[in-house]
């Protein structure tokens, strides 16, 4: 099964995605973010691939939020959850990053994820209990520097709160910071070592489902911003500390907890 997803999202992003690059109108959702005919056809597409793999029910971003619910809630012994193009931003703007996501989850959890970048042509991939790859070859890539203070971080600052989000850009207990604009991806290239930790202040199911298996069967580990377990809350709106070891977890957590704690304090 999961070389057929593999096939479908290599196939959904060369035929769908990658054509259209550069050459489509866009709107704006509700929600802000932005909606082009490539985010539609690509679900679409993988809709109609992903069904013949395996008759699972299917949840996608461009889905209506009542939709998505509705599966989540009848979907215990199985849902696709696909990210047609996660990045509209950057693929409307021509920022060459962004990518196609597909995970099966079961009772909660993600059994299978793939994250395929259509312009570089890696396709990231895991199952569960069977490690994570990256074009065939093991992840990580690289090993992580040993101290926080010589990790690349991605971090999305403009879901955090203020204050946490001040001493970060302040005080920056690590090397580098970046924010590429596609959480899919950025949980890959923390589980390959091009990033070391990573935070996120609140993602959307399609933005983690795949994510975190990948980086988990890369030897990663991830957490809530609390510190608590991270598939632990509300399913659709999780936030994330991760790291590509658990040692780096353990520093990057124990950072972040104390200047949360400082702020708390602050308030009283």
């Amino acid at each position: 099964m999961l070389e057929s997803v593999i096939a479908a999202a290599r196939d959904v992003g060369r035929e769908e995605v990658m054509p259209r690059y550069l050459k489509v109108a866009h709107e704006r959702k509700v929600d802000g973010s932005l909606l082009t005919e490539a985010d539609l056809a690509a679900q679409s597409a993988l809709f109609e691939r992903l069904r013949a793999i395996a008759p699972y029910p299917m949840l996608g971003e461009e889905m209506s939020e009542a939709e998505q619910h509705a599966v989540w809630s009848l979907g215990s012994d199985g849902f696709w959850c696909v990210d047609p193009i996660d990045g509209t931003s950057n693929f409307v703007n021509g920022l060459p990053f962004f990518a196609v996501s597909v995970a099966l989850v079961r009772n909660g959890r993600t059994v299978l994820g793939v994250v395929y970048d259509p312009h570089s042509d890696e396709a990231y991939y895991a199952s569960a209990g069977g490690g994570a790859f990256m074009n065939g070859t093991p992840l990580p890539i690289k090993l992580p520097p040993a101290s926080l203070n010589r990790c690349m971080a991605g971090i999305d600052l403009k879901r955090i709160d203020r204050q946490l989000a001040g001493r970060l850009a302040l005080e920056h207990p690590f090397a580098s910071q970046r924010n590429l604009g596609a959480s899919t991806l950025d949980w890959c290239y923390v589980a390959a070592g091009r990033m070391h930790i990573y935070l996120h202040g609140g993602q959307k199911m399609w933005d983690y489902a795949a994510g975190y298996l990948i980086l988990e069967e890369a030897g990663g580990a991830v957490c809530g911003l609390n510190g608590a377990d991270f598939l632990a809350g509300d399913p659709w709106c999780r936030s994330a500390l991760a790291a590509q070891t658990p040692e780096l977890l353990a520093q990057w957590r124990a950072w972040v907890a104390s200047r949360l704690n400082m702020a708390a304090e602050a308030a009283i």
